[in-house]
């Protein structure tokens, strides 16, 4: 492509310019601009643009033709710079933005849109005691009852306010319950503790007894639940990075009321080390667990996704694990989580229930 063609399709058709599996950067400016993001997991040096002409700077990338990817650009002095041939923008979650695209595709999911005529759900704010169990003394709790009369298991989320605002959980609900492929479930969306996050989730005792003795007895009370007495294992836990190892924590130390887990990028092996899950996991499951598991295969944590699998089957859960062309944010776990849904909740998995 000739740079005459190139710099009018950026000011055209946006950046990067997509031809088949090629995204290409384009920079127009004085001085060059260096790119990082999803596709090299946001570590390691950025990549600078090269000239193709004077005063315009290029890089291409080769990536699948399902790629969901968020970049930033930075100058000589690292600061971040916005890139005036993308205006499309998403939160980075860290008080800053990041600039997105789609491979042809790939594609935001239409479950996270309102739909006509699609009964909603509704949703409700509270504030729970922690009783020294988490940081504060009160932690909110957003909780979503669906449209039905018919008692429901729970799905506990973690980041919950997160998964409510940027991956509209409760749209997706709301559509996934209206089209008949899950059946009707209730959301208990629990904030975390801040700066207190890794603390809380990384596989802490005090993480699920407030779960067990606070969140769900709240549940209780204002939502209509399944007994998980009668139906021991029927409630859920979602969560993602390491909302997604608290979770599957979770799920291994009390299968008896959380027999679903649903992690997302889980942060299984952080820090050159595995957590305690690796240990729980290898014990031979008293009631085996029903795990959705799914990562970003630019992600860093994908290979302790792929090794935790075998190692949950081989315990007796029924575990799965899905591996998309994404990186670390909430878009692409907005876009996936449908899936583990799905699978967790889906007719197929009510009627293997009951067979």
């Amino acid at each position: 492509m000739d740079t005459t063609s190139l710099e009018k399709r950026a000011r055209t058709e946006g950046t990067p310019v997509i031809d088949g599996q090629t995204a290409t950067f384009v920079w127009r400016g004085r001085r060059p601009v260096s790119v990082m993001g999803d596709f090299q997991d946001w570590s390691g040096e950025p990549v600078p643009l090269q000239q193709v002409a004077p005063g315009l700077w290029a890089h291409s990338l080769t990536l699948p033709r399902d790629t969901y990817v968020e970049y930033a650009l930075q100058d000589a002095k690292g600061q971040r710079v916005r890139d005036p041939f993308n205006k499309r923008l998403v939160p980075n979650g860290f008080g800053d933005f990041n600039h997105f695209f789609h491979m042809p595709e790939a594609g935001p999911t239409p479950l996270a849109q309102r739909q006509r005529d699609v009964p909603r759900g509704a949703v409700t704010r509270h504030m729970v005691e922690t009783h020294e169990l988490c940081v504060g003394r009160k932690r909110p709790v957003f909780l979503y009852a669906p449209p039905t009369s018919e008692p429901c298991p729970l799905v506990v989320v973690f980041d919950g306010p997160d998964f409510l605002r940027r991956a509209k959980l409760h749209v997706l609900v709301d559509n996934l319950i209206a089209q008949g492929r899950i059946r009707p479930i209730a959301l208990a969306m629990v904030a975390n503790g801040g700066h207190a996050r890794t603390v809380e989730y990384a596989c802490s005792e005090a993480t699920l007894a407030f779960l067990l003795d606070r969140v769900l007895p709240l549940a209780h009370n204002e939502l209509h639940l399944v007994d998980e007495k009668r139906e021991p294992g029927a409630h859920a836990v979602l969560g993602a990075s390491l909302g997604g190892l608290i979770a599957l924590y979770s799920g291994l130390r009390a299968p008896e009321v959380f027999g679903h887990v649903l992690s997302q990028s889980g942060a299984f092996s952080v820090w050159n080390r595995d957590f305690v899950v690796f240990d729980l996991a290898r014990r031979a499951a008293s009631r085996p667990l029903e795990v959705w598991m799914d990562c970003g295969h630019f992600e860093a944590l994908a290979e302790g996704n792929r090794r935790i699998l075998p190692v949950l089957q081989q315990s007796g859960h029924r575990a799965e694990y899905r591996e998309y062309h994404g990186g670390h944010n909430y878009p692409a776990w907005r876009d996936d989580v449908w899936r583990g849904l799905e699978w967790l909740f889906g007719p197929r998995e009510r009627a293997r229930g009951e067979g």
